[in-house]
């Protein structure tokens, strides 16, 4: 078994849906970024190839390659599981965490939790999404930004 865990932030930015967890959710802002901005798809990227022994996101679809470009986070997931794969390693769960004062996610969770399951080709009850706030404090708190974190468990397949 390996372990593996990841971490995105992202500034929130009028003009753009807000993708989370490849669901986009209705909200007056988005999230910055090369590609849809997807900061809870990033993190478990970044678990999962961290758990492969592998570079991170940002090495793998570097945001000065235009192929990138507003992408599909779930693109790249699908992109990063195809990647672990020819290592013989598979997903074998996935736990994560959205921190963000709003919106509530509550009412996505379970599409979020499809769609990651669907881009990993894996069971929906092998992928858990929580959220939290930040309390108010700093950032996050003020609502500029929302950050993730996730945890991914690999296995050979």
């Amino acid at each position: 078994m390996r372990v593996g865990i990841g971490y995105d932030i992202h500034r929130f930015v009028e003009g753009r849906p807000l993708m989370l967890g490849g669901v986009e959710i209705p909200h007056i802002k988005g999230l910055e970024g090369h590609s849809d901005g997807d900061a809870l798809l990033h993190a478990i990227c970044d678990a999962i190839l961290g758990a492969g022994g592998m570079d991170d996101i940002g090495h793998q679809f570097p945001v000065n390659d235009d192929r990138y470009l507003n992408i599909s986070s779930a693109e790249l997931l699908k992109e990063v599981s195809k990647k672990i794969q020819k290592k013989g390693l598979r997903v074998e769960y996935v736990d994560s965490v959205i921190i963000l004062e709003e919106p509530k996610i509550a009412p996505f969770k379970d599409s979020m939790r499809r769609e990651i399951s669907a881009s990993l080709g894996i069971a929906m009850d092998s992928v858990s999404v929580k959220a939290t706030t930040q309390e108010g404090i700093g950032a996050i708190g003020r609502g500029e930004a929302l950050a993730a974190y996730a945890i991914a468990c690999l296995e050979n397949q």
